[in-house]
């Protein structure tokens, strides 16, 4: 292709806690690139997933949701999300329409307003919800001054997302691409890796445990029956590790299998998993985790 004919396109994709954003991006892209889980605030780092349609390249920046933080690494998420939609050339706000307009959506709009930011506006599972009670959540949204467009979908089920994706591209600047055309992301296996045991940890330790969690894969080689790949889960207490473990290791047992199979499904290879449990108290403080999710740690 023409390079001189090439568009491109950073796009931000913002919104509430499990609004639905790494839904929407896998969807986008065509391919699981975002960890996903009914729990809020999965994503904690910087995301990039990428699509091609015809001479386009658009990059998906799945940020973590924003909400009123408390702890530094809530403020360490929150800071990324809202410096990625800075320096992006587009940004959508995702407002999960089932729960309405949350003092989180109506927060992140006032700051979109401040900052003088343009958005686009997704509504997001509107299979959840009845078309009367759709309609005046839309006028009440597009009477902000930020809004350019707004997109009725369902991430979940595709409904509307190919329009979205259409107009994406047709928004997109004149620009060089960044990526070679059937790169899907740029999330190093490793820490690929490591977001698919954590998704997997997400999903099956109860309530608060998930978040005091850190996940470190310490190897990740290529082998010729597969792909070895060593494990960390740190977690902050003794008596973490041992829910973790579960009654003669049946739960990390459980995470590993899980992990596994979806390890060898999108690396395309056998996967041979090892897990490993230690205390580490107080990882949350630890600067090198947050070199390695792109957050700042001093945010």
């Amino acid at each position: 292709m023409d390079i001189n004919q090439q568009h491109f396109a950073f796009v931000a994709v913002l919104g509430a806690p499990n609004a639905g954003k790494s839904t929407l991006v896998n969807r986008l892209v065509g391919a699981k690139v975002s960890i996903v889980s009914p729990k809020v605030q999965t994503t904690r780092s910087r995301i990039r997933g990428i699509f091609v349609e015809d001479n386009t390249q658009i990059i998906l920046v799945d940020t973590p949701g924003i909400f009123k933080p408390s702890r530094r690494l809530d403020r360490a998420m929150v800071a990324s999300a809202w410096t990625e939609s800075e320096e992006s050339d587009l940004r959508l706000l995702l407002v999960d329409v089932s729960k309405g307009i949350d003092k989180n959506t109506r927060s992140i709009v006032d700051s979109l307003v401040a900052n003088k930011q343009k958005a686009i506006l997704v509504l997001n599972k509107i299979d959840l919800i009845s078309k009367e009670k759709l309609l005046p959540l839309i006028a009440e949204l597009n009477q902000t001054p930020i809004f350019t467009d707004t997109f009725m979908i369902s991430a979940e089920t595709g409904e509307n997302v190919d329009d979205l994706k259409h107009y994406l591209t047709q928004r997109a600047p004149k620009g060089m691409w960044m990526f070679p055309d059937d790169q899907l992301s740029d999330l190093p296996n490793r820490l690929f890796a490591s977001e698919i045991t954590r998704e997997k940890l997400f999903m099956n330790l109860q309530q608060e445990l998930p978040y005091t969690l850190a996940v470190e894969t310490t190897r990740f080689q290529e082998q010729e029956n597969g792909i070895r790949i060593e494990q960390t889960i740190y977690v902050e207490r003794t008596g973490q590790k041992s829910i973790v473990l579960g009654k003669k290791g049946s739960m990390i047992k459980k995470i590993g299998e899980l992990a596994r199979h979806e390890m060898t499904r999108l690396f395309e290879k056998p996967v041979h998993l090892f897990l490993f449990v230690k205390v580490k108290e107080n990882w949350s403080e630890d600067p090198g985790q947050y070199a390695d999710w792109g957050l700042d740690f001093n945010a």
